[in-house]
C-alpha cells in the first residue's frame, strides 16, 4: 500500500519560509517495504544509464537499493529536507565509496548547476515526488533541460484521482495522475514515452477502503510489513504477465526527445 517510497512525499512546505518540514512516521515505515521497493526498481532498471540522479531521496532507503544492483559511476542524492538532509547525509557517508555519491540539500533546480558542473546526467528518478509539485509542467521541463542529450526520467507517483483523500492531503499531494494524464504533460515537455504502465492493480481496494471510505489519516508499520511480505510478490508476478488496466500508482519511463527550434527562415535547426 506504499504510497510513502523513499523519499519526499512525506514533506510539506513550510508556512515561513517555503522550505521542506518532515510530516510523520510513514517514511519510517516505509523504509521496510523492500518488496516494493525493489518492484519499482526492477521496472526502471533495464533503462538506468551511468550518472543517476534520485530527487526526494528521503532517507537514502531506495538509493542503497540502487547502489546494490545497478552498476553506475555517479548517484547524486537531492533533498530539500533539512531535517531528513541530516539522516540522509549521514547514510550517504556509509555507502561505498565507488560509485561517488553526492548529496545536495535543495530542490531540483537548484542543485542542477551543481551536479552538471561535476558531470552529465543522464537519469532522473522521481519516486513519490512529482505530486508534491506546485507547478509539475515547469519541473518536467526543468528535467528535460537539465538532462544529457537521449538522457531518461523515472517517475513513479500516486494514480487514479478517484482515490484522492485526508491522507494524501496529509502527505502533502497535490494529485493523483492517470496514465494518460502524465504521458501527455511529459510529451508537452519534449520527452517520448518508452515504458508506461499503471502499477499495483491489487492495491487499490484495499487503498479505497481504508483511505476513502474509512478516511483514514495514518498508515500503520504493521500493515506495511504484511503487504509487502505476502502480498507485493504476488502481485508483481501477476503484473509480469498482464498489462494492468489500472493500479494505485502509474510508473512511466521517458526519453528526452531534441526540441525542434524554427529560425526565422522557418528551417528546423
Amino acid at each position: 500500500m506504499n504510497e510513502t517510497n523513499s523519499g519526499s512525499e512525506q514533506l510539506t512546505p513550510s508556512s515561513s519560509d517555503g522550505a521542506f518540514v518532515y510530516s510523520g512516521r510513514e517514511l519510517e515505515a516505509m523504509d521496510e517495504a523492500s518488496n516494493y521497493h525493489r518492484w519499482i526498481l526492477g521496472i526502471f532498471a533495464p533503462y538506468l544509464g551511468r550518472h543517476l540522479v534520485e530527487v526526494g531521496a528521503g532517507l537514502g532507503s531506495f538509493s542503497e537499493l540502487i547502489l546494490r544492483h545497478h552498476a553506475c559511476e555517479t548517484l547524486s542524492l537531492v533533498e530539500p529536507s533539512r531535517e531528513m538532509y541530516q539522516q540522509l547525509e549521514a547514510r550517504a557517508r556509509q555507502m561505498p565509496a565507488k560509485p561517488l555519491v553526492d548529496t545536495y540539500q535543495c530542490g531540483f533546480p537548484e542543485a542542477v548547476p551543481l551536479m552538471k558542473a561535476r558531470h552529465s546526467l543522464d537519469s532522473i528518478i522521481y519516486v513519490n515526488v512529482l505530486e508534491h509539485i506546485v507547478d509539475d509542467a515547469l519541473e518536467l521541463n526543468a528535467i528535460h533541460h537539465a538532462l544529457s542529450d537521449n538522457g531518461r526520467v523515472f517517475i513513479f507517483v500516486p494514480a487514479l484521482p478517484w482515490l484522492y483523500g485526508p491522507f494524501d492531503q496529509r502527505l502533502g499531494h497535490l494529485r493523483r495522475y492517470t496514465k494518460g494524464e502524465l504521458e501527455g504533460k511529459l510529451a508537452r515537455a519534449g520527452f517520448q514515452t518508452i515504458v508506461s504502465t499503471y502499477f499495483d492493480l491489487v492495491g487499490i481496494a484495499p487503498w479505497w477502503f481504508k483511505y476513502r471510505v474509512l478516511k483514514s489519516k495514518t498508515m500503520e508499520p504493521g500493515a506495511v510489513r504484511f503487504y509487502d511480505r505476502y502480498i507485493v510478490p504476488v502481485a508483481r508476478r501477476f503484473e509480469s504477465l498482464i498489462n494492468p488496466p489500472l493500479g494505485k500508482n502509474v510508473i512511466v519511463i521517458a526519453e528526452k526527445r531534441r526540441r525542434l527550434v524554427r529560425d526565422h527562415n522557418d528551417h528546423i535547426k
